[in-house]
C-alpha cells in the first residue's frame, strides 16, 4: 500500500512540476506584453473631429511610443497621446504647437471672431491643439498642461492601410 501512494505521489509532483513551469511560461510572457504595451509601444485607436483632417473622424489605428517624453523628445509639431486634464480616464490626441518658454498668441474662440489672447508657457507645460481648431478641446480651453500627462507620441498611422504612414 505504501509503495503505490509513493509512486502516486511522484506521478502528481512531476505533473504539477510540469503544470508550474507551462504556467510561468505564461505569466513571464504576459508581464513582457504589458511592459512592452504600457512603457514602450502600443496600438492606440483614435477617433473624433478634433485632428481632422490628419486623423479620420472615424477612427484610426496608430503606433504610439512610450519613451521619448521621459527623456525630453518632444518637439513643435509632434502629435501625442494625453491624459485629459478635465477627465483623468481620458485620453486625447493632439499636436504639439508650444514649449515651455514660447509665447503664443491664439484666437480664443475662432467661431466667434478675432479675439486674441497671448499666453507664455510655463516650465514643465506644453500648448496641445487639435489640427481642427472649430472642433477640439485643447489648451485654447484649459491651458497649457503639465509635461505629466504626456503619455505617448504618435509614430505612425496603422490602420486604415489606404493611410499607412506618418503624421506629420
Amino acid at each position: 500500500m505504501r509503495m503505490r501512494v509513493m509512486s502516486f505521489l511522484k506521478q502528481w509532483r512531476g505533473a504539477a512540476k510540469e503544470a508550474f513551469e507551462n504556467v510561468s511560461i505564461v505569466a513571464k510572457f504576459l508581464c513582457l506584453l504589458h511592459v512592452t504595451d504600457r512603457y514602450i509601444i502600443s496600438s492606440t485607436h483614435v477617433q473624433g473631429p478634433s485632428m481632422l483632417p490628419t486623423l479620420n473622424l472615424t477612427g484610426d489605428v496608430i503606433l504610439a511610443e512610450h519613451l521619448s517624453h521621459r527623456f525630453g523628445k518632444i518637439g513643435l509639431g509632434d502629435v501625442v497621446l494625453v491624459r485629459s486634464p478635465r477627465d483623468p480616464n481620458r485620453m486625447v490626441t493632439k499636436r504639439i504647437l508650444g514649449l515651455e518658454g514660447d509665447r503664443l498668441t491664439f484666437s480664443a474662440d475662432p467661431l466667434v471672431g478675432d479675439n486674441s489672447v497671448s499666453v507664455v508657457i510655463p516650465k514643465g507645460h506644453v500648448w496641445i491643439q487639435g489640427d481642427n481648431l472649430y472642433a477640439s478641446t485643447d489648451s485654447r480651453h484649459f491651458g497649457p498642461i503639465p509635461y505629466s500627462l504626456i503619455e505617448g507620441k504618435a509614430l505612425l498611422r496603422v490602420w486604415p492601410p489606404e493611410y499607412f504612414g506618418s503624421l506629420r
